[in-house]
């Protein structure tokens, strides 16, 4: 079940509704978000051949049609090529093979594997079952999701968090690590300064309500980008600051607000680094704030621009 909040924007057409992303069991949160495969042939849609279109399962953006599936027998779905834009490629953490990911989302698929000959498209997108959702041809497709992502870390990410889900047009706000070596690291191995990672929050937004650039404004608010390791009394290589970026726009509007705190006196230590794995935090620091009842001890808004 998909929980959606539809909104009219220009025309009202179908690509203009906006969708919160699907809550997700623990299987598919292994796959989809941790990246973990699911085992061979235990797939629902690994031998599976009617009529219709692939959407992925936590956004609902469409991934791949029926008739670009074949049977590689390798124990997983296999197609040879996807609706255009909607997978991304990256190098994967083996350093052997190409990962895809859902491009609007960023969800975990699988890999891809070129030049083994089984099409003549020489293409194999080897994809978890897990990953997608199928609707028969038709049928309404799930509505096509336009959000955006966001990602900060400004010391304990509680703070952060608290602040940020209180801005208008923040769908969800979610805790965790970002920029280490380590997978999936426990809170414990990131405060013991071993694994390199951010306490960062993720912040889920819709572009019609509200604009990254609002948002980043309000990050640099609510935390002190003075400060380089530590935000209040918390010390630690865990609390820098930084802003991690998903594309150049947002590359550009983080260097611009820099800039301008620069000019206003500011010695900014924030760093400007691309995006990586977020590794969800553990569910007792998620709502933190909201769950114990009280007020971040040292985070709070300071008007800069």
């Amino acid at each position: 079940m998909f929980f959606l909040a539809l909104q009219a924007c220009g025309q009202g057409t179908e690509s203009n509704k906006t969708m919160k992303y699907r809550e997700l069991t623990p299987d598919e949160t292994y796959v989809i978000v941790h990246k973990g495969t699911e085992r061979p042939f235990s797939g629902k849609y690994e031998d599976f051949w009617e009529k219709g279109t692939f959407s992925c399962k936590r956004c609902g953006a469409v991934l791949y049609r029926s008739e670009t599936k074949f049977d590689a027998q390798c124990g997983w779905p296999s197609f040879d090529e996807e609706i255009q834009g909607a997978v991304k490629r990256q190098p994967d953490a083996d350093g052997r093979r190409t990962e895809i990911l859902c491009a609007n989302c960023g969800g975990h698929l699988g890999h891809v594997f070129e030049g083994e000959g089984f099409t003549e498209k020489n293409s194999r997108h080897c994809v978890n079952s897990i990953s997608m959702e199928f609707t028969p041809d038709g049928q309404v497709l799930p509505a096509e999701r336009i959000t955006d992502t966001a990602v900060f870390a400004g010391g304990c990410f509680w703070g952060v968090e608290h602040f940020l889900q209180k801005s208008k047009g923040v769908i969800s706000v979610e805790s965790g690590y970002m920029g280490g070596h380590k997978e999936n690291p426990s809170y414990e191995e990131v405060c013991s300064g071993k694994t390199g990672h951010y306490e960062v929050v993720q912040v889920i937004f819709d572009p019609a309500e509200t604009s990254y650039e609002t948002l980043a404004r309000l990050f640099f608010e609510i935390h002190d980008p003075t400060q380089w390791d530590r935000q209040g009394p918390d010390r630690g290589e865990q609390y820098r600051s930084a802003v991690f970026f998903r594309n150049t726009e947002q590359k550009e509007i983080t260097e611009r607000l820099i800039a301008q705190l620069k000019d206003k006196g500011y010695n900014v230590v924030t760093e400007v680094r691309p995006s990586a794995v977020f590794w969800k935090a553990e569910e007792y620091h998620q709502d933190y704030y909201s769950h114990k009842g009280s007020l971040p001890y040292c985070h709070g808004y300071t008007q800069r621009f």
